[in-house]
């Protein structure tokens, strides 16, 4: 049973930048593993954001976040991190990490119900 675990949110000011990390369980060979990380911004619907296939390590990118966000993984400490700069008040929400053995399948990367792990997720806020 994969587990997950988010970390690095916080109360942050418009411009700033923000590493949210996403821990996987240390018996678990997270590398195998594809990851999307998702937000839920208040009174919205929860949306991918960024996701990242094993293997060769592709990444995917929601219109709304591009050149902003960079999403990596460190097999080594069995995590994927999301890196946001030039933070948005928009950007205010719960940011979840969502995990599937494998690899993603054209487009799919943002579904959902595609992810049978999820962590718990880490707040971010950003206010001036």
């Amino acid at each position: 049973q994969l587990q997950l675990v988010e970390s690095g949110g916080g109360l942050v000011q418009p411009g700033e930048s923000l590493r949210l990390s996403c821990a996987a369980s240390r018996s678990t060979l997270y590398s195998v593993y594809s990851t999307t990380w998702f937000r839920q911004a208040p009174g919205k619907e929860r949306e991918a954001v960024s996701g990242i296939s094993p293997g060769d390590s592709s990444t995917y990118y929601a219109d709304s976040v591009k050149g902003r966000f960079t999403i990596s993984r460190d097999n080594a400490k069995n995590m994927v991190n999301l890196q946001i700069n030039n933070l948005k008040t928009e950007d205010t929400g719960v940011y979840y990490c969502a995990a599937i053995l494998g690899r993603f399948t054209g487009s799919n990367w943002q579904l959902e119900t595609l992810y049978p792990y999820w962590g718990q997720g880490t707040q971010v806020t950003v206010s001036s």
